[in-house]
């Protein structure tokens, strides 16, 4: 029986001029690196890179549940609202975990949805940060499904939505590790998968920014799993050639959840990311 290094805390902060309480979860000392999880899932995603003793020996791992997902609750009055994620707010959120937890230019490290705002935030704010780590990220793709079947009366949008996201997982993924990944999204609270894909499928304002990222002062390195359906490599490629400077790394025997689907297949990879972020 082990305690595993990885300490659990709250924050409340303010986002469009509501208080929240944001659950984070961090391991590790040294350069801070901020971890966004995907669309209908959770910090967790992170928990294996977390409890690596290799990263966490230089770097400050912290991850958080976005509001409404997992320990981050909805925020109060919140009952008769629609939930739907935005650019804007995204940005708010991240900015406001940031300031809240006092951390000085961390890299970002973001993946699905999160890997998208991290290049927004690249072109947009890239002040606040020291480099970019965009795991399955891509400029745009509209949605090739009805989002509206993840918020139904007569269906279970979790497990619509572990549906959706088994055919993303790579088959060399361990049978554990997919369960567990596959688990997160039935964890999902409803609506709150739509919500997050309706952000992810709907915003293309990304595509016009790309070409404003200076990756001489904010490092971009793009990683994408080769069985991503959702973020194909040719997705990728496309992103990092609009972006001048940026990096890119095809993942072998990868889908569009590498960090939780197979950890010890995505961890080299990682760690060739933060080797080229700054320390």
């Amino acid at each position: 029986m082990s305690i595993e290094p990885i300490t659990g805390r709250y924050v409340t902060v303010e986002i469009a001029g509501r208080p929240h309480r944001i659950y984070f979860e961090e391991a590790g000392s040294g350069r801070p690196v901020l971890c966004l999880h995907t669309a209908g899932a959770h910090s967790a995603q992170w928990r294996h890179l977390m409890n690596d003793a290799e990263i966490t020996a230089t770097n400050r791992l912290i991850a958080f549940d976005m509001p409404w997902h997992s320990k981050s609750l909805p925020p109060d009055g919140a009952e008769d609202e629609e939930y739907l994620l935005t650019t804007e707010t995204y940005i708010e959120t991240v900015l406001a975990v940031i300031d809240a937890l006092g951390l000085e230019r961390p890299v970002l490290a973001g993946f699905s949805m999160g890997g998208r705002i991290a290049l927004q935030l690249a072109a947009l704010r890239p002040e606040r940060f020291s480099g970019f780590i965009a795991i399955e990220a891509s400029d745009f793709q509209p949605a090739w499904y009805d989002i509206d079947w993840f918020d139904r009366p007569d269906a279970h949008g979790g497990e619509m939505g572990a549906a959706l996201v088994s055919a993303n997982i790579s088959p060399y993924a361990p049978h554990a590790a997919r369960w567990n990944t596959l688990w997160m999204f039935m964890q999902s609270g409803p609506g709150v998968f739509r919500g997050d894909l309706s952000f992810y499928t709907q915003d293309d304002s990304l595509i016009g920014r790309l070409g404003q990222i200076d990756t001489a002062q904010t490092p971009v390195h793009i990683l994408v799993g080769a069985y991503d359906l959702t973020c194909t490599p040719e997705d990728a490629r496309r992103t990092a050639d609009a972006i001048p400077g940026a990096t890119l790394a095809v993942m072998d025997e990868l889908g569009h959840f590498p960090m939780s689907e197979h950890p010890e297949g995505f961890r080299p990879y990682f760690l060739d990311a933060l080797d080229r972020m700054p320390t």
